[in-house]
């Protein structure tokens, strides 16, 4: 009569798959001949019996049950016992590679900064990528490939936003490829700075404008013109909101925040006795 592997896995004959499974793992990692040294020859066997190397034959390990409604059939593959060990445990009886319950681990993400104009993220565009990584061929032998990934950026996206490209890592053993996370990146502009969604620019105008009138002209990050006259004092501190010329919102490119125009006063270095007087006449001083 066979081994019973339900009493060498000390486990009852209506034990699930998933309890066979525990308990196989669990006595692998306790009766490794590497983990005990000092009865190394009863490990051994213990072992062998454990990984169902013992009278299994060349069909796997079998466990049944012939009792009930008829045979309850649970295989492991036969191999060595390290191969066992290494594909539970990660190559090793440390359990380097993977988690102790037989899981691979995950390699950590790999971010990288992807570069964009203020005009990119203000119309959208499409970038092509291309990236070397490292892939197991059929035979398990690791070649290097290049591949090409497109990422479509969207309409108001921000400094920050991430995408993320599944398991396109490096593929090792007994470890899950990490994702490769691309990170937006927003480029200087030489006239606009974005505050959230808003685009704020910031002009010179002369202390005569600034106090009896002024009329701003912008060329928008899609090329189109705006004049904004201005009637009002322009103080320092000033801005003269232009709404919906902004960053299209993200959620719903439809809708876009706003356009702040700021203002760098340019006062005269020195004034004569006689402009002195001016002012204080027209300012009723």
């Amino acid at each position: 009569m066979g081994l019973d592997y339900y009493k060498i896995l000390g486990v009852d004959k209506g034990a699930t798959d998933d309890d066979l499974k525990k308990a196989y793992r669990k006595l692998a990692m306790k009766w490794h001949p590497d983990k005990n040294p000092n009865n190394k020859k009863e490990a051994e066997n213990k072992f062998k019996q454990i990984s169902g190397a013992g009278g299994a034959g060349p069909g796997g390990a079998t466990f049944f049950s012939t009792g009930g409604d008829g045979p309850t059939v649970f295989r492991f593959n036969p191999r060595n016992a390290e191969d066992i060990f290494a594909e539970f445990f990660g190559g090793g009886p440390d359990g380097h590679g993977m988690h102790a319950g037989g899981r691979a681990v995950k390699a950590p993400a790999i971010e990288r900064k992807l570069p964009c104009s203020l005009e990119e993220l203000y119309k959208g565009t499409t970038k092509k990528m291309k990236i070397s990584r490292e892939i197991s061929d059929a035979s398990g032998k690791t070649i290097p490939v290049e591949e090409i990934l497109t990422i479509d950026v969207k309409p108001g996206w921000k400094k920050g936003t991430k995408i993320t490209f599944p398991e396109k890592g490096n593929e090792t053993p007994n470890t899950i490829p990490a994702d490769l996370v691309f990170i937006i990146d927003e480029k200087p502009h030489p006239v606009f700075t974005r505050d959230g969604n808003d685009l704020v620019v910031t002009q010179k105008i002369p202390l005569a404008e600034a106090l009896t009138g002024y009329t701003a002209h912008v060329t928008t990050l899609d090329g189109r013109s705006l004049t904004v006259p201005i009637s009002s004092v322009i103080h320092p501190g000033y801005e003269e909101v232009v709404r919906g010329e902004g960053m299209p919102i993200p959620k719903d490119p439809s809708r876009k925040g706003n356009l702040r125009i700021k203002f760098d006063i340019k006062f005269p270095a020195r004034l004569t006795a006689d402009q002195k007087s001016g002012v204080k006449r027209l300012l009723g001083q």
